[in-house]
């Protein structure tokens, strides 16, 4: 299995581009939530400079954030900065979205959103409406401002069936976020292949399937439920139990899908950090240092139940295994979240995978 690496946008974040290219790692990708990190274009731009072989990913972006004409110029301009190693991640904006205290879009917008950037970075026309406005647009000028001559990757994240079915029909690849059950993934994979079955595919465009997760290999005899397991993994709970304390209200709210312990969890959650799942400024307690390293006083809510479901813990061994049951699924690559050291992590991850 490939292997990669998911940061946030900061000042220096070019060297860590760097480092993963010199350990190896197939691909670099940053998140695109504003309000909570740094611009991932303004970043990848200076990653795009420093490195020469390495993909670089943006997972993911949306169109409740950004208009396809804007999207598109900043792709196909990272383009011609990495000919041929842009990947575009596309999503409803869950999270991005949640952070502003909004909801995400549909899973219909993100496909037409889909279909727009792929036809205008690859320098196709498209009917760009607002309201009740419609043009053709495409790029005027190419070349050395935007490449539209090599290809760029399009991924559709999802965690159910009708984003993997966006997928299928648009011809993209596919990314996730803490889906550690194979079972899942097949169904994910199966909802692709049904939609695509009717839909004609360009032949070279790529389909391959992203995880993203957090990584801590046991050293001998280490306590799998101490801190250092739970700083290593708890920014990836703690998104979860975010996610589920921000739509507790909600008709058939995820959190009543938990267990117990879980559901506790979310309710300590939400008191600690002085807030309800009705009050409208919950997003401004709830997303604060957002998959960043957590606060020791939070340990407490990152549950052995969780880090299990969410992210890779074990021996080396023990992850090799589950790692290969994950390709079996058809996972193509891994990409871990590092917060504590990231280089040191990312160096944990290249060794594991070869």
């Amino acid at each position: 299995m490939r292997a990669g690496v998911v940061v946030t946008a900061h000042p220096g974040v070019e060297d860590l581009a760097v480092q993963a290219e010199e350990l190896g790692l197939h691909s670099f990708w940053l998140n695109d939530t504003p309000m909570v990190h740094g611009d991932p274009f303004v970043a990848l731009g200076l990653c795009a400079k420093a490195t020469s072989r390495i993909r670089l990913g943006i997972g993911v972006t949306s169109p409740a954030l950004r208009s396809a004409p804007a999207a598109a110029s900043a792709f196909a301009s990272l383009n011609a900065l990495a000919p041929g190693r842009i990947i575009c991640g596309i999503g409803t904006g869950n999270t991005a979205r949640r952070t502003l205290g909004m909801r995400p879009t549909t899973a219909a917008t993100m496909e037409n959103f889909t279909a727009a950037l792929q036809d205008l970075c690859a320098g196709r026309t498209i009917e760009y409406r607002e309201g009740d406005r419609v043009r053709d647009v495409r790029f005027l000028h190419t070349g050395a401002h935007a490449n539209t001559a090599d290809p760029i990757e399009f991924v559709v994240a999802a965690l159910g069936p009708k984003a993997a079915a966006v997928a299928g029909r648009r011809g993209t690849g596919l990314i996730s976020f803490g889906l550690l059950d194979p079972t899942a993934w097949q169904a994910l994979h199966d909802a692709r292949r049904h939609a695509a079955q009717d839909t004609p595919r360009d032949p070279e465009s790529r389909t391959d399937s992203y995880l993203v997760t957090a990584l801590h290999i046991l050293d001998q005899d280490e306590d799998p439920r101490g801190d250092a397991v739970r700083d290593a993994t708890g920014h990836i709970v703690l998104s979860l139990l975010a996610f589920a304390a921000d739509t507790a209200a909600d008709s058939h709210a995820f959190a009543d899908r938990l267990g117990r312990e879980e559901r506790e969890a979310v309710r300590r959650l939400l008191d600690r950090r002085g807030t309800t799942a009705t009050a409208p400024d919950r997003h401004t307690r709830l997303y604060p240092d957002y998959l960043q390293r957590i606060a020791p006083e939070d340990r407490d809510l990152i549950l052995p139940s969780l880090m299990n479901t969410l992210a890779l813990v074990g021996t080396r061994d023990d992850l090799r295994a589950r790692i290969t049951t994950l390709e079996q699924a058809g996972i193509d690559e891994l990409l871990i979240q590092p917060v504590i050291d990231p280089p040191a992590e990312m160096a944990q991850l290249a060794k594991l995978l070869t």
